[in-house]
């Protein structure tokens, strides 16, 4: 039975609990939102829509405290970063809103021949299901719901089981923003639950942001009843230093890159990949620095630190040697940097997901993008030169969806964000987010 509770990630103490819904409860809520699509998504316009957003994002700003007090107990996350994330989040929710109208306006098409016209005209299609993550309580659901509220599509949301204090504040904003019930509804689902919501005929889509074992399990339910998905799934991202004019100007993006969420980002720096002329060096400050960063906010619960070391102590066991801040301390876990780490180790190929680093030299660029894309998933990268040119050129052959040079955490709510191979596959943020659960309806006339 899955568990919905709040449990201190330090301890593993039981904080508060939360039912799990019924059956009957599930299906009630995908009933809501089948009305609300009917009765609301398909009847309102864009600035309708767009009003409701703006008020969504005007209430988490007003309840930022208490959406960050949620986040910091239900998974360790450090208050800073939570503010930060609800800040983004309301963002999000007035980027949609200030460009529904323009991302949903008809597209005409130039005929080749013949009478008429004709035109692309975007509209929603239904229910959908969202599956989100602990990592990014607020965030995730903004990059899932604002889109797709703004186009007229209604929305299960399933939260993470650690998340179900943040999960029923979320449902609260959107009631209290103005939207009518069933438009967003929050249910506390068991896995077994969700295959029965994928598989009703009035749920058209799923986004998923999660692991690969969950990715390839819906991905498999929504294939046999021919749902759409759109998955946001693991990383290991390169950072690739090719060159610096100010090296500890990079260290101090590197590690900013791995430590972001204490580490628990799938989109974070994991694998630092450096070219022979610079690798004694920046591995000898990185290393210093990340150190020095260890965090002092546990990881979002006992489970995830035990097996971060689990994962350290078999790469180590691998002939990789490890440099560590200390010892674990329950879920609080050391911050490291890993070095020899050979193709034959189990790391070689692992996301890590804590404050762990992965160090690589590389004997030059091709060697770099070499290295870089050898691992099976492919979401975000980074590139580090003072030269343009090789900059541009390395973006160009990395394999994964996005490609930051020169800096770190230039996310933003007009940047798509997505990946390749396994790390999923669609588009959420910026104008293509909009685009993966809309119906473009071809109208031609004569």
């Amino acid at each position: 039975m899955t568990e919905y509770a709040v449990r201190n990630p330090a301890t593993g103490e039981l904080v508060e609990t939360f039912p799990t819904a019924t059956d009957t409860e599930v299906g009630a809520a995908v009933d809501l939102a089948a009305a609300a699509y009917s009765s609301w998504g398909r009847t309102t316009g864009a600035a309708e829509r767009a009003a409701l957003l703006h008020r969504v994002a005007e209430l988490h700003l007003e309840r930022r405290d208490e959406l960050s007090a949620a986040m910091v107990e239900e998974m360790g996350k450090p208050l800073g970063d939570a503010e930060g994330e609800v800040d983004f989040s309301a963002a999000i929710y007035d980027y949609y809103a200030d460009n529904a109208e323009r991302f949903l306006a008809d597209e005409q098409i130039e005929l080749g021949e013949g009478e008429g016209t004709a035109l692309v005209r975007r509209a929603p299609v239904g229910v959908l299901l969202g599956i989100m993550p602990w990592n990014f309580p607020a965030y995730q659901v903004a990059r899932f719901a604002a889109p797709n509220l703004a186009t007229g599509n209604t929305i299960v949301l399933k939260h993470a089981p650690q998340c179900p204090r943040s999960a029923a504040l979320l449902q609260q904003i959107f009631l209290d923003a103005g939207f009518p019930e069933g438009a967003y509804v929050n249910v506390y689902a068991s896995n077994e639950q969700v295959a029965d919501v994928i598989a009703d005929p009035r749920v058209q889509g799923v986004s998923l942001t999660g692991s690969e074992r969950a990715g390839a399990a819906v991905a498999e339910i929504a294939g046999r009843n021919l749902k759409k998905v759109v998955l946001e799934l693991g990383g290991s991202d390169p950072f690739i230093v090719l060159g610096s004019d100010d090296l500890d100007a990079t260290v101090e993006a590197a590690v900013g890159a791995r430590m972001e969420n204490t580490g628990q980002a799938c989109n974070a720096g994991k694998r630092f990949i450096v070219v022979e002329d610079l690798y004694d060096d920046f591995v000898a400050r990185f290393t210093a620095a990340l150190l020095a960063a260890t965090p002092g906010s546990p990881l979002s619960s006992l489970a995830a630190a035990d097996n971060l070391g689990r994962q350290v102590d078999e790469a180590v066991a691998g002939g990789a040697s490890l440099s560590s801040a200390g010892e674990r301390d329950g879920a609080f876990h050391p911050a490291g940097v890993l070095s020899g780490v050979t193709t034959d180790n189990t790391a070689y190929r692992q996301e890590l997901f804590g404050p762990v680093a992965m160090v690589f030299r590389a004997a030059d660029e091709d060697d770099a993008i070499r290295i870089a894309n050898d691992t099976p998933y492919g979401l975000g990268s980074y590139v580090f030169t003072p030269d343009a040119a090789q900059a541009q050129r390395v973006a160009d052959q990395i394999d994964a969806g996005m490609v930051f040079v020169n800096g770190v955490g230039l996310d933003a709510a007009e940047l798509p964000f997505g990946g390749i191979k396994r790390s999923g596959f669609g588009r959420e943020l910026g104008r293509f987010g909009m685009e993966e659960f809309v119906n473009k309806k071809l109208i031609r006339t004569v």
